[in-house]
């Protein structure tokens, strides 16, 4: 005697099955080709960025040889980087460049430093105005 029924699937039950199956394995395959695309860009992109911060740090390293005149010794005793590096990074980059990043540094050390006021050194939006002033007629009315 078995202990399972006797069930009978109809073939229309098999197709209905089979093409679930197939809908599910071709969303899978959608699903990781759109995750792969997805890593790609964002390893393309961090790329770029890490490329652009190496370029903006090997300037940055020729303009402050030339700010301290050229002494690697110094600026590799203040950084705690090797002498050796810092001149490395700074010989790619042209003197022009160099120049220009120091006139970029000298213009934004010339702004003035913006200044976050406290709430309460600033006057409140929120506080009723103490009458109209000698100079202002007084509010009243607006009549054409």
């Amino acid at each position: 005697m078995t202990t399972t029924p006797d069930v009978r699937v109809t073939a229309a039950e098999i197709r209905r099955r089979v093409r679930a199956g197939q809908a599910l394995q071709t969303k899978t395959r959608e699903l990781a080709a759109t995750e792969a695309l997805s890593a790609r860009e964002a390893a393309a992109e961090a790329t770029r960025a890490a490329e652009a911060a190496a370029v903006a740090a090997r300037e940055a390293v020729a303009a402050a040889l030339r700010l301290f005149e050229n002494d690697a010794q110094l600026l590799s005793e203040l950084l705690d980087v090797p002498a050796d590096d810092l001149e490395r990074e700074a010989r790619i980059i042209s003197a022009a460049r160099a120049k220009e990043v120091i006139d970029g540094l000298r213009a934004k050390a010339a702004r003035p430093r913006l200044t976050r006021r406290t709430a309460a050194a600033e006057p409140s939006s929120t506080e009723p105005s103490v009458g109209p002033t000698a100079d202002a007629p007084p509010a009243g009315p607006d009549v054409a």
